[in-house]
């Protein structure tokens, strides 16, 4: 299944290619403008994982993070033999700290469609295309790293999924440092030919709010949170420790976090470990 329709004020039509390299032509239609008004009045209350995996319009970009069209969540997100490796679209990983330097971990619910009960950062997501304020970022605030479109996205999320005022979390706040383009096929819930996963360009966002967050983390999101410094989280991801972890949490984890962690200071202030035009793609 492919549903998919253009950002507003881009050419009518737009071909891109699956990973098959086959093309496909995508076409905005009325209805489909009207699908992508309607989604301006997202809210996170009353709606399940099923509404959300149809509703939400996600922003299908190529390897160089160029927007190509948008499709939604469901569309995105299955790994069939037409599309093996789902529909590359754009992402965000919060990392956020309390003042001490802990980050805030979360368990992602049972119930979610892609990688349920696995461990996690703070608060993982996507930009959607429709919203107001807009999440769609131009390539120049990529450029400067001001990338107001994401972080208004992670607002949002942080106040969905784990209940975080948005006046605790203002979109200055965070620190944008890279991009992260990975692809990981849900084998643990859905077998070795899982029909669902993930395949992203995903942008990591750092911040630590001066005073500690309130915490309401929404039970059809979350399952768990927790508080860890470096020495806990290395004793979490031990395999003995039974837990299992997201993909793109594990390699964040595994080739940059530490490095990160340890000079959290130097990169909150824009100093350090910043890189907007790399995309690390590991594949």
């Amino acid at each position: 299944m492919l549903s998919a329709t253009i950002v507003s004020n881009w050419p009518i039509v737009a071909r891109y290619s699956n990973f098959l390299g086959q093309p496909l032509e995508v076409a905005r239609s009325s209805a489909a403008r009207g699908q992508m008004a309607g989604a301006s009045t997202w809210a996170g209350t009353g709606l399940s994982q099923q509404d959300f995996m149809q509703r939400d319009e996600c922003l299908i970009v190529d390897e160089s993070d160029v927007i190509v069209a948008t499709a939604n969540k469901y569309d995105c997100h299955r790994f069939t033999f037409a599309q093996p490796r789902g529909l590359l679209h754009r992402a965000f990983s919060v990392f956020l700290f309390s003042p001490d330097g802990k980050l805030l971990l979360q368990q992602r619910a049972a119930s979610k469609v892609t990688f349920p009960s696995v461990w996690t950062n703070t608060c993982c997501s996507h930009p959607l295309a429709g919203q107001d304020p807009n999440e769609v970022d131009s390539a120049d605030r990529i450029a400067d790293g001001s990338v107001p479109g994401v972080k208004a996205a992670a607002v949002r999320k942080l106040a969905h999924e784990l209940g975080i005022p948005p006046e605790q979390v203002p979109p200055a706040s965070f620190t944008f440092l890279t991009r992260l383009h990975y692809c990981a096929g849900d084998v643990h819930t859905y077998g070795p030919a899982a029909e669902w996963g993930e395949h992203e360009i995903d942008y990591v966002l750092f911040v630590r709010p001066l005073q500690p967050v309130t915490l309401a983390p929404n039970p059809d999101e979350v399952d768990d949170v927790r508080y860890v410094d470096r020495k806990e989280l290395a004793a979490m991801m031990n395999p003995g420790s039974g837990l299992r972890w997201s993909p793109w949490f594990r390699i964040l984890a595994d080739r940059f976090l530490d490095d990160w962690w340890q000079h959290l200071d130097e990169v909150l202030e824009g100093s350090k470990h910043q890189d907007y035009e790399t995309i690390h793609h590991i594949l």
